[in-house]
């Protein structure tokens, strides 16, 4: 087996490979569709590319690696740095020979990616750009309540910031009706949308959020997995006699976790289960932000229990002991 150690950037990548002769070779190819297509045609079938994972740096090269079924790893640059022990100099060929280096010694480890779907990859674009216009949205008005403070105040700041805050309102809400269509015209998209919704305290923009960075729940396909892609999973803090008090890592997707946050805050209030279980952990003392990522990380669970059974929530469900119907079932088998 061939491993391909590829070096990214946005004009170019830089290519490390062992040839049929065990010498060791680099070269330079443009990060553009002539250039990737003329250095795919001469990776053989069975060679593996391993890459630093750059975001849309490396959309192409996936994109026309699944085409020609080449197998292609995204691995994150902080894995590969900390996995090669000691290590001095940096340069982009000396990189993709290390890259090149983890695939050799842990291609167990390594989980070959698939371009996202058409839909998918819309709605990621989307879903960005709406986050680009409410970020726009709330810089306008942050300026206009410091400048509401101020003894003289200018008409025409004030006329135009209006107009652009309508114009952005407007565009914000076409971008999410055109998410909203996309997802409609999916049919799996569509019943994870509304099942995931089904849920108190997860409204449209979390579960959009939740289905582009699961897959539509396929890519991290449980809550445990989510939980810790989220940063709301508590790791344990020990070291021989030490034991210290479990923590979330900062690996973490801080947006979702923000959001998760949110949602979390509305499920307290007005979710039964929820504001019960809240008030619980706080008479036993659990600090605010404790118990809140525990709620997130329950709503999680709750999520992807609904989307796999294909069942939505219902806040009157309740939920069977299970050692109630072992000792049932025994009870019938003596019988």
């Amino acid at each position: 087996m061939q491993v391909y150690g590829i070096d990214l950037s946005m004009e170019k990548f830089d290519v490390n490979y062992i040839d049929e002769n065990g010498k060791q070779k680099n070269q330079q190819v443009k990060n553009r569709l002539n250039g990737i297509s003329k250095f795919l045609d001469k990776v053989p079938d069975e060679a593996v590319l391993c890459t630093e994972n750059t975001g849309p740096y490396g959309d192409l090269l996936v994109f026309l690696s699944n085409q020609r079924d080449i197998k292609i790893a995204l691995v994150p640059g902080y894995t590969i740095k900390h996995s090669l022990g000691l290590i001095k100099g940096k340069t982009d060929a000396i990189d993709a020979g290390r890259i090149r280096e983890y695939g050799e010694r842990f291609y167990d480890r390594l989980t070959f990616k698939t371009y996202d779907p058409e839909t998918i990859v819309e709605l990621k674009s989307l879903y960005a750009l709406r986050s680009q216009l409410v970020k726009a949205r709330k810089l306008l008005r942050t300026g206009e309540h410091s400048r509401s403070h101020m003894p003289m105040q200018s008409i025409s700041v004030q006329r135009h910031t209006d107009r652009a805050l309508s114009k952005l309102d407007t565009e914000i809400n076409a971008v999410e009706a055109e998410m909203g269509a996309i997802i409609k015209a999916d049919a799996e998209l569509n019943e994870n949308y509304e099942l995931a919704t089904s849920v108190k305290g997860i409204g449209p923009v979390i579960t959009t959020d939740l289905i582009i960075k699961t897959g539509n729940f396929k890519n991290i396909d449980t809550a445990r997995k989510a939980a810790s892609y989220a940063g709301v999973c508590p790791f344990p803090n020990e070291s021989g006699k030490m034991v210290g008090k479990r923590k979330t890592s900062p690996f973490a997707d801080r947006k979702l976790k923000a959001l998760l946050y949110m949602g979390a805050k509305s499920a307290v209030k007005h979710n039964k289960e929820y504001r019960l279980y809240y008030q619980k952990k706080q008479m036993e003392g659990k600090p605010h932000y404790l118990i809140m990522n525990n709620v997130s990380n329950k709503m999680l669970r709750t999520i992807y229990s609904v989307v796999k059974n294909k069942t939505p929530y219902c806040q009157e469900y309740i939920c069977l002991d299970p050692r109630k119907k072992n000792i049932t079932s025994s009870t019938k088998i003596v019988a």
